[in-house]
């Protein structure tokens, strides 16, 4: 399958599965993400999802040169099911992580090469580890097309300027601790600690309070930019809800009682 999906006690763990095109986005993986993402938002027992790519060498190489980019451009036509679908659903609806949202947390456990819509990927989650040997970088500009998955929205936005600027305009490479000390990464691990990693974090955020956890997340992405007094009020549009909720009577009762919490996200 070119994207495999499983739910494990509260979380979802994405994978490209097209190692041998160094898991480069296809109608079918931009199709089957979209599938994915919709059954995050949709499914109340997903508290968190983790994506991931297969094999060692990339988590994403960016779109498919060779079959995504021409059926953009619409210099190929609609040959399958998954072209069709991509055109129809996908491409108008925004996909996830680069012009849409999921309403949950993702973590990104980033196994290799992110490189131009791989790194847009990576710039939709919310927490992001590596292996060493990870590489990150924009090289749209190098084969005269633009990043349009989100980098000159996002990127200035989550590295300094300066340095987005240098990336999307040269299209070079960093390695993974360059995007660690840029603030682009949490962590970065060896191979053997990456999906460990990702779960040691999933499982706390699945932990909380999914109401809360989705609220501080939609309210942290949709102030951003905002002025000061401003974001203030909309901060107050996401947090009052959630006083409302079930959840919010059984933590702080769970705490003076010395016992764990039984969210049921209501």
């Amino acid at each position: 399958m070119a994207v495999d999906f499983e739910v494990n006690q509260h979380i979802a763990i994405i994978k490209i599965n097209r190692p041998e095109a160094r898991n480069a986005m296809n109608p079918e993986v931009m199709v089957k993400l979209y599938d994915a993402f919709t059954e995050v938002d949709n499914n109340p027992e997903i508290r968190v999802a983790v994506i991931t790519g297969e094999g060692d060498k990339a988590f994403c190489a960016g779109a498919d040169l060779g079959q995504l980019i021409p059926l953009m451009t619409r210099s190929r036509n609609p040959e399958n099911e998954w072209d069709e679908r991509y055109l129809n659903e996908t491409s108008k609806e925004g996909a996830y992580l680069m012009h849409r949202d999921p309403l949950k947390p993702v973590i990104a456990a980033i196994n290799g090469h992110a490189i131009a819509g791989g790194m847009e990927l990576v710039q939709g989650t919310d927490i992001r580890i590596a292996v060493p040997e990870a590489k990150f970088g924009l090289q749209e500009v190098k084969w005269a097309i633009f990043p349009a998955g989100g980098s000159t929205v996002k990127l200035p936005k989550q590295i300094p300027f300066a340095r987005a600027m240098e990336l999307m305009l040269t299209g070079d490479l960093i390695s993974a601790n360059e995007a660690l000390a840029q603030g682009f990464l949490n962590y970065v691990v060896a191979r053997e600690q990456l999906m460990d990693k990702a779960m040691e974090i999933a499982e706390k955020i699945a932990g909380n309070g999914p109401i809360a956890v989705q609220a501080i997340r939609q309210s942290a992405r949709s102030v951003w930019g905002y002025p000061e007094a401003e974001a203030l009020k909309m901060e107050s549009s996401f947090s009052a809800p959630v006083f409302r909720t079930e959840d919010a009577i059984e933590g702080p009762k769970a705490f003076m009682e010395k016992r764990q919490p039984v969210y049921k996200g209501k």
